[in-house]
């Protein structure tokens, strides 16, 4: 074996930044107050990914 192994990390979330570009657009065109708009980028991702195990989890 090597004493030089070289290791190389892709991502895979291209999608990230479109992603996020729309949860932006949505909390803008929901006209919510700055806190709601922290609320919206903290919390509503937990509930939605709650949602999604339990619907894949059937």
């Amino acid at each position: 074996m090597s004493d030089k192994t070289k290791i190389t990390v892709e991502t895979a979330s291209k999608g990230a930044p479109i992603w996020f570009i729309g949860w932006m657009f949505t909390i803008g065109f929901a006209d919510l107050s700055f806190w709601q708009g922290v609320q919206a980028i903290v919390i509503w991702p937990y509930y939605i990914g709650t949602v999604v195990v339990k619907l894949f989890a059937q």
